[in-house]
């Protein structure tokens, strides 16, 4: 009896780390700004079809309407209420997105904006996606209820009250983000409003949270609402499953605040990753792929088992947040498939892949002032996701998750999961390879000519689709074919103009 004892609070202990995803899910998406209707939808349609473990949604709770400029992205980052009731739906819709993506084994993972509320300037009245008074100046939330007792104003110790430096940590969590007015998490009552609504969350079935702006608040208070927090829902969870948590901490190194900090409370993002992996990728300041031999930990990253991994968010693609101009994104197409096949097919981390829109880019003097404009939509109301006749998205959605080439990667992520990194080769510049265990093999050409070479790929002998070029269909493959002799060696070809410079091939492309 005392053995299970001491399997289950193990299990209570390490729960916060583990996503919740079906067996042999190995990665969630980023569906940014997507209504709930056609999550709903992609969940049944395609994303448990391909193997995809969750989704990462948008801020459900309601937040401030911004009309200068007009109705942007970032105005989700600045709740009015709890109520779930913003652009992306209701929640009669949100409750119908999370069951039904459930019943088909895809986890919800909810982008939790709890450091703050609106911004200092917010004005007063209904101009709230669910109309909702509140007002800013006098910090009145009534829809929550939070009064201006329940806000870090007295705390803070810089004149502008908003964070001057990030070498003080108690200036990054006491005082005003980009003035936002700053939840004072310390006590009872804000923790307990914020942990009701997550466990108003929780009970409707979802499998856990994004806490945006963890840096600005303290691991403590960040623990001691986690600690009031619901298991998750019996109906599709096992009974004493906790929510899984990620938290956004930039620490690219070089302030007071480090995401070890937060490692108890679960896993961080690594953005150094992204950041690394770009320059790399680039072939910036003298980079190469060769030396990714040692990528993760050996790169000054976080441990594996506490890091989310993603080549782009939906701040750095458009140049918030952290990375600046290293980081990939879906405009920088052949080189962010390579970025992200990369990812996929890398030990490291719990990956995460974005979902993008596009937007009409405007650079002056290196800024995109266009940085800010929302979701595509009529009059404010987010268009549909509509599906192209060749799978790909309509109404500007970009539907990275649904290109080819990063689908096939979430698939062998999922064949070659616990399975061991070996079998490197490098050329010593920008042509590598590399195994894991004998389920599957990838290869990358990102020189400026071409790579003819025998490798070791350690799996079994036969014919293997590229499911980088094509699919397995039918016991066929529509792009490359790899002959892997009984010594477990294939011959690679890799021309540097194809389209896609790289070749993966796994257990089940095996034709």
């Amino acid at each position: 009896m005392k053995f299970f004892m001491l399997l289950s609070a193990l299990g209570l202990c390490w729960a916060q780390y583990s996503p919740n995803t079906q067996q042999g899910r190995t990665s969630m998406v980023h569906l940014f700004e997507w209504r709930w209707v056609d999550i709903a939808k992609e969940c049944e349609r395609y994303l448990a079809p391909k193997g995809f473990g969750g989704v990462q949604i948008s801020p459900p709770s309601e937040n401030i309407v911004v009309n200068n400029p007009s109705r942007p992205w970032w105005e989700r980052y600045q709740p009015i209420s709890y109520k779930i009731c913003t652009r992306s739906g209701n929640e009669d819709e949100f409750r119908d997105m999370v069951t039904r993506c459930n019943n088909v084994g895809v986890r919800i993972y909810v982008d939790a904006v709890i450091n703050h509320m609106c911004g200092e300037g917010g004005g007063a009245g209904t101009s709230s996606t669910c109309g909702s008074y509140f007002n800013a100046g006098n910090r009145e939330f009534p829809a929550v209820p939070y009064s201006g007792w329940d806000f870090n104003d007295g705390k803070c110790k810089t004149s502008s009250g908003g964070i001057e430096s990030y070498n003080d940590a108690y200036q990054v969590r006491d005082c005003r983000l980009v003035g936002l007015l700053d939840l004072a998490l310390e006590k009872d009552y804000v923790r307990t409003q914020v942990a009701n609504y997550m466990n108003h969350l929780i009970d409707i079935g979802v499998a856990g949270f994004r806490l945006d702006a963890s840096k600005h608040m303290w691991p403590g208070d960040i623990k001691a609402v986690l600690d009031k927090l619901h298991n998750l829902n019996t109906k599709w969870f096992p009974g004493g499953s906790r929510p899984f948590i990620f938290q956004e901490v930039i620490d690219l190194g070089g302030e007071a605040i480090t995401s070890s900090e937060y490692f108890g409370n679960g896993r961080v993002t690594e953005f150094k990753y992204g950041a690394k992996l770009g320059t790399v990728i680039r072939r910036w300041n003298g980079e190469k792929m060769a030396y990714l031999k040692n990528w993760g930990e050996g790169w000054g990253f976080m441990p594996s088992d506490r890091a989310l991994v993603f080549v782009d968010n939906h701040d750095n693609q458009r140049g918030h947040g952290a990375g600046g101009a290293s980081i990939l994104t879906f405009w920088d197409a052949r080189l962010y498939k390579m970025a992200v096949g990369f990812m996929l097919a890398h030990p490291y981390g719990f990956t995460r892949v974005m979902s993008s829109y596009r937007w009409p880019r405007n650079f002056v003097n290196g800024q995109d002032v266009n940085d800010w404009i929302g979701p595509p939509n009529n009059n404010g109301v987010i268009k549909e996701v509509t599906i192209n006749p060749d799978t790909t998205c309509g109404n500007d959605w970009v539907c990275e998750h649904r290109w080819r080439q990063i689908r096939n990667m979430v698939a062998f992520r999922n064949v070659v999961d616990g399975q061991p990194f070996q079998n490197w080769w490098d050329n010593g510049s920008n042509q590598v390879a590399f195994g894991r265990g004998n389920k599957g093999f990838i290869v990358f050409n990102n020189d400026d000519w071409s790579l003819s070479t025998t490798l070791q790929t350690g799996l079994p002998g036969g014919t293997y689709c590229d499911v980088i070029s094509g699919d397995k269909i039918n016991g066929d493959c529509t792009g490359i074919k790899v002959y892997v002799s009984s010594d477990g060696k294939a011959q690679f070809s890799i021309s540097n103009s194809a389209e896609d410079p790289f070749i993966a091939i796994h257990a089940d492309s095996k034709l």
